[in-house]
Order: C-alpha cells, then sequence, then structure tokens
C-alpha cells in the first residue's frame, strides 16, 4: 500500500461514491438492496478465516473484513441522507450495548463477577433491552428468517425450550433420535411430496434439537461433510504453497 487511508478517508470516499457525480451504482443502492451483499460478504468472511486456518495467510481475511465494513458504511450512510441516524450513532450505541452488556469488567465492582453467574445476567439485560420495542413480533419470531435454516432451527428450539418448556418429553438426544429415526421409517417414494415434505421436516427438527442439546454446530457439521464428499472428487490444492 503506497497511502495509508484512515477511517475518516473511508467516510469520505463513501461519502463521494453517494453523492451526486459518484458511482451510479452506489447511489442506486437501498437498504433492500443491500440484504444479499451483506449476506454474501459475511459468507466470503467466513471463508477467509478457514483459509487462514489452513494456511496460516490473513491477507484474504482482511480484504473481506474490509468489505463487511464496507457494507455497515454504506447502510450507515443511507440512513443517514434518510434522516434515520448516523455512523456515529451506529458506533455509539454498540459501544453503550457492549458496556451495559458487560457489567462485569465495565461495572464499579468488574472483575469480581463469577463466570457462572454472567449468562444469567447477559440474559436478563438483554430481555430489559427488548422492553418496549413494538417492532419485535414475539421472542421466538425475533430470531431472523434470514438466517440459515440449520442454525435458525437451533435458536428457536433453545429458545422455546427456555420460555416456554417445549419438548420437555425429549430432554436426552437419544429420545430425540429415536423419534427422528422412527419418522424415517415412514419415507417411502410413493408417498406425495407434501408427507414425504412433512416427514423430513420432522426427521430434521429433530436433528436438530440432538445438536443443540449436544451443542454441536450442524451447520459446521454438514458443511465439514460436503467439503469430505468434495474432497473425493477433487482433492484440495496445496493453497499455502
Amino acid at each position: 500500500m503506497d497511502k495509508k487511508y484512515s477511517f475518516k478517508d473511508l467516510i469520505d470516499i463513501v461519502k463521494v461514491l453517494r453523492s451526486e457525480n459518484g458511482c451510479p451504482w452506489d447511489r442506486r443502492q437501498t437498504h433492500k438492496s443491500l440484504k444479499p451483499c451483506m449476506m454474501e460478504e459475511a459468507a466470503e468472511l467466513v471463508s477467509s478465516i478457514r483459509i487462514y486456518d489452513h494456511t496460516g495467510n490473513a491477507e484474504n481475511m482482511r480484504e473481506e473484513l474490509g468489505d463487511v465494513l464496507l457494507q455497515v458504511m454504506l447502510h450507515s450512510r443511507i440512513a443517514e441522507e434518510e434522516g434515520l441516524f448516523t455512523l456515529e450513532d451506529v458506533i455509539c450505541e454498540i459501544s453503550e450495548k457492549m458496556i451495559r452488556r458487560h457489567p462485569h469488567v465495565f461495572g464499579e465492582r468488574g472483575g469480581e463477577k463469577k463466570a457462572e453467574d454472567i449468562p444469567a445476567d447477559w440474559e436478563e439485560i438483554k430481555r430489559k433491552e427488548k422492553e418496549g420495542k413494538e417492532w419485535m413480533e414475539s421472542p421466538l419470531r425475533e430470531i431472523p428468517k434470514e438466517l440459515p435454516a440449520l442454525s435458525r432451527a437451533v435458536k428457536v428450539l433453545k429458545k422455546a425450550d427456555k420460555l416456554y418448556n417445549a419438548g420437555c418429553d425429549y430432554k436426552e438426544s437419544a429420545d430425540r433420535l429415536a423419534k427422528a429415526a422412527e419418522r424415517l421409517k415412514e419415507l417411502e417414494p410413493e408417498k406425495n411430496s407434501g408427507q414425504l415434505e412433512e416427514i423430513a421436516g420432522d426427521i430434521l427438527i429433530n436433528l436438530s434439537n440432538i445438536a443443540r442439546l449436544c451443542r454441536i454446530s450442524q451447520e459446521q457439521i454438514l458443511t465439514d461433510r460436503v467439503e469430505d464428499m468434495i474432497d473425493r472428487y477433487e482433492p484440495p490444492q496445496n493453497l499455502g504453497k
């Protein structure tokens, strides 16, 4: 890099891109049109972390972090143009949230809290934060539909169990596995698509609960299994060499 750019430089660059004489593509973007971009950039950042783990080369991760930051800058700039909030507001809010959610660090008696007490405090703080926020439909519906289905299933199951004691008859993962196995026997080609989808859905939700109870990431497991399958047909190259 010949020149070292600052955070202020980036703010100015985004302003120019969105200005009357800026880039036509950037100027016509909205919060809605940028949704796929944010999802893609987040996925590419996760991919860059995997590449770093495999190769020890952080160059791609640095680039992808910049792309995610650009999305934050664009959304903040559009919001400022719409009179909603500014980038400074975004920074202020996340700073306040981190301090508020970490009283064991930033509170008057920081550092004295026992580790086992922190999760309960965290949940109570989050509950209070949500009070009076009209846009939240319900505790379960606030979990974004935009999350990958496997990740969302685990979050919904976890919250449903905590709030409504849902699934209390099948607390043990072995029971869930048995229930999934029962439904698996019902999968027959002659059934109509609606029946097959319902059975497959029951199997998947029970497997999701097993993943939740065992504290394993089914997204990561499935990703790894897909990679294993790809490796059988296309052995990986030595990217670090």
